[in-house]
């Protein structure tokens, strides 16, 4: 028959059920991709624009201080140039230092050096009292008596006696020492290793080998007695007995 249907052929739903099928809920979302090619789907909120990343404020209006940045950012420049820079200075510090101290050494060296050159420029000189000298007038003296006034500054003693003046040199000929007068004991004491002498100057006691040396002594032009002591005359020798060896008055 003409009205019926190939029952192979598929029918199209019916009304109802396309309501029904369009009340259930979908299996698979629709494609908003397609429908809204600006990639927003429709009914969506829009997406909010991202705030710039300023440092957060604290309630009161105060500024919270930024996080720490991490060492991973920096990296380890910071620290390994902060080494370097300390070992940098230290070795400079080191440089002033040592040169200085070589600079000081060197100065030192070369007023050393000077002083040695200036010294050598003058001839070594021992400044000594005057071999030849003026004691005073015979009328000065006391007879009997040693006059110890020219010890320290000439190194004799003038005696005299009841003929006349004879000068000792104050040298002890035992060892060099500068014997003493003592009166009390009426002869010359050596402090040293204990010579005695007579006031002749005749040694008697104590290691002293021979008597004290006497100095030439005469009149000078204006009347004063004149001592010599670049001329010695020695006992041991007979040099006593020379005319010059002793002032007679």
């Amino acid at each position: 028959m003409a009205d019926e249907k190939d029952p192979s052929t598929p029918k199209e739903p019916a009304a109802g059920a396309a309501s029904a099928a369009a009340g259930a809920t979908p299996t698979r979302p629709p494609d908003t991709a397609a429908a809204h090619p600006a990639g927003t789907a429709a009914g969506s909120t829009p997406p909010l624009p991202t705030p710039p990343m300023t440092a957060a404020s604290a309630p009161g209006g105060v500024q919270a201080a930024p996080a720490p940045r991490s060492n991973a950012a920096t990296g380890a420049a910071a620290p390994a140039a902060a080494k370097t820079a300390e070992a940098d200075g230290v070795s400079r510090r080191g440089f002033l230092k040592w040169t200085t101290v070589g600079w000081v050494a060197f100065s030192a060296a070369c007023t050393s050096g000077l002083v040695a050159s200036t010294r050598f420029l003058f001839p070594n000189v021992l400044f000594e009292p005057p071999q030849s000298f003026k004691v005073g007038f015979p009328s000065e003296y006391t007879v009997g008596e040693v006059d110890t006034r020219w010890k320290d500054a000439y190194g004799v003693w003038i005696v005299r006696n009841s003929d006349g003046f004879y000068a000792l040199i104050a040298v002890c000929t035992h060892l060099g020492c500068s014997p003493n007068w003592l009166a009390a004991e009426n002869k010359f004491k050596c402090p040293c290793h204990g010579s005695g002498f007579y006031k002749t100057g005749i040694n008697f006691e104590g290691p002293a080998p021979r008597p004290l040396e006497r100095a030439r002594i005469v009149l000078s032009d204006d009347g004063q007695i004149l001592v010599d002591k670049s001329v010695k005359f020695q006992a041991e020798k007979g040099e006593w007995t020379k005319e010059e060896s002793f002032l007679k008055v």
